[in-house]
């Protein structure tokens, strides 16, 4: 039987409505993992204190 591969392949960037994957190198174990990043979906307004009656 043949051995896995010690390099694993390089998968693209996933990209949806509001979140980018991207994978990260390889540790010594050979463990891969993956940057996820949100893109902000909601505007965040600057609060201001009611007025006083």
């Amino acid at each position: 039987m043949s051995e896995q591969a010690s390099t694993r392949p390089k998968v693209p960037d996933g990209h949806s409505r509001f979140i980018v994957t991207r994978q990260k190198q390889a540790n010594e174990k050979g463990f891969v993992g993956y940057d996820v990043i949100w893109e902000e979906f909601q505007k965040e307004a600057k609060y201001q204190t009611p007025k006083r009656p």
